[in-house]
């Protein structure tokens, strides 16, 4: 006879479907700060109204973004151990989830001239929304098993640019009204409604504890731990290493490709909405098939396959760039365009093939971490995750900031990016995947 206490399996699995519906909502809710603030238009915006359209607003960009990355990289292993022993994960993710939304929605009070100001609310929402992922990445491993990781990280990351491609919809009319302003509060507005469902449905883990000193000593007790013993963790170590440079690349990218477009290439901000729909759009399908090639042939392979991909992306755009190049006077002669034309047609190519990796590429690393991170303490490791992430967008974005500046051209600097991927490359060669079968699951360590 049916015990009528035993839980059905199919509505256990109803539950687990449902738990991640609303655990990739929350990356359909942070996307519209993304999109609207580091990527697209307060990025522009900055240089263009604040700075007044001066070439070293590429540098200040450069420098707000390195700050708020530097803050993070410091704080997120510390709060990671500190979540891990008070098993508090959610009580962090809606502090700096409600860090970001307020600063993003005082944005609305910055104009021209206003860069102290205006870059000191840019560094506290993007470290709100930095830190915030720390925690949010940390529930991956709670809410699916290993083997569909790589799949699932796939779904929250296209959820991510679904929520890109409404937040630019929403946004639309005020751009054609030319009211900038008034976009950064509406994406703050997305990012609170959408975000609710997570602190509603999704359970953390908390359990009671003695506590017999404080967190933050707690905290800086176990990180310094972890890091005496991360030679007992090389294969995580070698991924780290390679995960710092890569991410270097793609960091950059985020926060420039806004700028890049409209000065280098001077884009319209009808042609820019043009470029973003098609990086959103191949960004979707690019991290769902990834999220599928992961489980199927390995984290690994699929990451190498996504950086090779980065580095003939970051080329294109180098030899598409300069109207005398041969690559655009030879394009222009095929397809009977001015060279102006054709570089911004080519630009778009570029956004192609960028969308299709860019959340590949975060999706398929956050998925690999998760299968090389010892359970018990993933939130913490997911701190040195973001440590090496956020201190790795510290130096591309410096660097990019200051040769454009010294150079006077945005197309050198793009060359820079170029080497973070391909030593990236290089040291992940030397990582093993237990999902490739390189190692056996108990040589993880």
């Amino acid at each position: 006879m049916k015990n009528p206490f035993q839980k059905n399996p199919s509505s256990n699995k109803s539950e687990g479907k449902f738990r991640i519906f609303i655990w990739t909502l929350f990356d359909f809710a942070n996307t519209s700060y993304s999109i609207v603030v580091v990527t697209f238009l307060y990025a522009v915006y900055f240089k263009q109204t604040v700075v007044g359209g001066e070439a070293i607003g590429d540098f200040y960009w450069s420098i707000g973004t390195s700050i708020s990355m530097l803050i993070t990289a410091l704080i997120s292993p510390v709060l990671g151990a500190i979540a891990d022993y008070s098993a508090g994960k959610k009580r962090f993710l809606l502090f700096f989830t409600l860090a970001c939304i307020i600063s993003t929605s005082l944005l609305y009070f910055i104009n021209k001239g206003d860069i102290f100001l205006g870059l000191t609310l840019f560094i506290l929402a993007n470290v709100g929304f930095e830190a915030g992922l720390v925690f949010y990445d940390s529930f991956l491993p709670e809410i699916t098993a290993p083997k569909n990781y790589g799949r699932v990280s796939g779904y929250g990351f296209a959820m991510g640019y679904l929520g890109s491609l409404t937040t630019l919809a929403l946004v639309y009319p005020f751009i054609e009204m030319n009211m900038i302003k008034e976009t950064f509060p509406l994406s703050a507005l997305v990012f609170f409604v959408f975000a609710i469902p997570l602190f509603i449905f999704i359970k953390d883990n908390r359990t009671k504890i003695a506590k017999k000193e404080p967190f933050i000593k707690i905290g800086i007790k176990r990180v310094f731990n972890t890091i005496t013993h991360l030679k007992n963790y090389k294969n995580l170590s070698l991924f780290l290493l390679a995960f710092f440079f890569y991410i270097e690349g793609v960091n950059t990218i985020i926060f420039f490709s806004g700028n890049y477009a409209s000065t280098t290439l001077h884009f319209t901000m009808s042609e820019l909405i043009v470029f973003f729909l098609i990086v959103q759009t191949t960004a979707i399908i690019g991290s769902l098939v990834f999220g599928l090639l992961a489980d199927s042939f390995g984290q690994k392979n699929s990451l190498v396959l996504s950086l090779i991909i980065w580095i003939i992306t970051i080329l294109f755009a180098f030899a598409s760039s300069d109207t005398n190049s041969f690559v655009i006077q030879h394009l222009a002669k095929v397809f009977n365009t001015d060279a102006g034309q054709t570089s911004r047609m080519c630009f778009y190519i570029v956004g192609l093939f960028a969308g299709s990796v860019m959340g590949a590429t975060q999706s398929t690393s956050r998925s690999l971490m998760s299968r090389l991170t010892p359970f018990d303490r993933k939130t913490e490791f997911f701190g040195f995750y973001s440590l090496f992430g956020k201190s790795s967008a510290i130096l591309g974005p410096l660097v990019f900031g200051y040769v454009s500046y010294i150079t006077g051209e945005q197309r050198f600097a793009i060359l820079t990016i170029c080497v973070f991927f391909v030593v990236g490359l290089g040291i992940l060669s030397f990582v093993k995947d237990e999902s490739a079968g390189e190692i056996n699951p108990a040589e993880q360590k």
